[in-house]
């Protein structure tokens, strides 16, 4: 049995950063980020996801020597491959995001070619996910999760996103570990208030709500018992796409192992430090640098 599965489209990311003129093209989408950082933390990983013809075969070559098993990769040669533009502001504490092409939806079809895991990620980007194939997800694992954020942006003409509320809320019953933004739980429950819309979740049947804060670190709620994780101060800030998607890749690596939240909670905060260092998916450290920092936040905690 496979450790973890993630459901979610691939993405080609053009990433505008205030210190350049030109933009760094590279892997992106959630999948990305969970897969690579459940492999340096040694967990068996498989995607599911769809791609177009344009997807580079470099792209499918670095996952699968990083040990992602890609059988649930379906590639649509007469169709794109889901693009974003990326345009962080000067202290790259936010950012514009624009869809420039999208791929096909993950539909049920598409389920046939994985193994049943231990938990499944369902991490869509641009609306790919749809309620019944969560459904038939569900009966695959025993820990179901979900990152909501494709589901709750709303494209213009010109692909512009803005985040709009969640319109089907059967989702949310269906899933054990809900994580998102602020911005992003704020939408999915028409609540502004964090510690009201992380019981709201919770009354939909979530077991642990994961908001991740930004420079603020995380807040985690476990039977409505919220525990706020802080952030390991990265040695430098270049990229901060992904840092959210590695947070619950690594929190999940640890969970399906049986580790506490507390501890899954810093492992997540010490590997979205690390992925900040780096441009896109490209740099997670190893695996003794990331419980390195996790031990160093756990004992700042004890202090």
């Amino acid at each position: 049995m496979l450790d973890i599965i993630c459901a979610g489209n691939f993405s080609i990311d053009s990433i505008l950063l205030p210190t350049r003129h030109n933009p760094f093209t590279v892997l992106g989408g959630s999948t990305a980020y969970v897969s690579f950082v459940c492999r340096h933390l040694d967990a068996r990983v498989s995607v599911i996801s769809k791609v177009g013809g344009d997807f580079p075969a470099a792209y499918s070559w670095w996952l699968r020597q990083e040990g992602v098993d890609l059988a649930g990769l379906v590639r649509v040669d007469n169709a794109k491959t889901t693009r974003f533009e990326l345009r962080y502001n000067e202290d790259l504490s936010d950012r514009l995001l624009r869809l420039t092409s999208r791929a096909p939806p993950i539909t049920l079809e598409d389920l046939s070619n994985f193994s049943k895991a231990k938990a499944i990620h369902i991490a869509p980007i641009a609306g790919e996910v749809n309620y019944e194939t969560i459904q038939k997800l569900r009966e695959c694992t025993d820990i179901l999760s979900l990152d909501p954020q494709g589901l709750v942006r709303d494209f213009d003409e010109n692909g512009n996103v803005t985040i709009e509320p969640l319109v089907d809320k059967r989702v949310l019953g269906l899933i054990d570990i809900y994580k998102s933004s602020l911005k992003e739980i704020q939408a999915t429950t028409g609540m502004v208030e964090l510690n009201a819309a992380m019981k709201a979740i919770h009354e939909n049947g979530a077991k642990i709500v994961i908001v991740t804060l930004g420079e603020n670190g995380a807040a985690i709620s476990v039977e409505n018992t919220i525990h706020k994780v802080s952030t390991y101060t990265p040695e430098k800030l270049v990229d901060p796409t992904g840092a959210g998607d590695t947070f619950i890749g690594a929190f999940l690596a640890e969970y399906v192992r049986g580790e506490d939240c507390a501890w899954c909670s810093y492992v997540g905060s010490a590997a979205a430090s690390l992925v900040v260092e780096g441009i896109g998916p490209t740099f997670f450290g190893d695996k003794n640098e990331i419980y390195r920092r996790a031990h160093a936040l756990h004992e700042k905690e004890i202090k």
